[in-house]
């Protein structure tokens, strides 16, 4: 299968040195937009990675992804740039992070998993299962195990 599309929106506060994406800058089917005062995006036609949002399935292929990249607090300054008509999706079932979470001041919401976690679910269930995408991901094992424990 062909890699599957994906745009990345960073928020202007998240540090690129502690993104778990920043390991797949360079990547063709990869494109980083980073958010700024005034920056607005089409989401129209791309499926929009969402926490409270119906399941992602196999039916959802054909779309380009689009991952909004940044701390739980700051999402709502990310999904106000977005226009247009996405379809917003979620992971299927609960799939808990790998990811060390110290957030002090938020609540990080239970379903929620680090953004390579997701990024590379979403793409496994659209056929595109590619564990190189992982690479260079610190949690990368124990992620996949938790993965690989639940699809059985």
């Amino acid at each position: 299968m062909t890699a599957v599309p994906t745009t990345v929106i960073r928020h202007a506060k998240e540090k690129v040195r502690k993104c778990s994406l920043r390991f797949l800058h360079g990547r063709p089917e990869m494109t980083f937009l980073r958010q700024r005062e005034g920056f607005t995006f089409d989401a129209t036609g791309f499926t929009l990675l969402a926490v409270d949002a119906p399941p992602l399935t196999a039916a959802d292929a054909g779309r380009p992804l689009l991952l909004l990249d940044s701390t739980w607090r700051w999402l709502p300054q990310l999904l106000a740039c977005l226009h247009g008509e996405p379809v917003p999706r979620s992971i299927p079932g609960h799939l808990p992070t790998a990811y060390p979470r110290r957030s002090k001041v938020f609540a990080d919401p239970a379903a929620g998993l680090a953004s390579i976690e997701a990024l590379y679910v979403a793409r496994a269930l659209l056929g595109d299962d590619d564990p190189t995408l992982l690479d260079g991901y610190h949690w990368r094992d124990e992620f996949l195990a938790r993965w690989r424990a639940r699809r059985g």
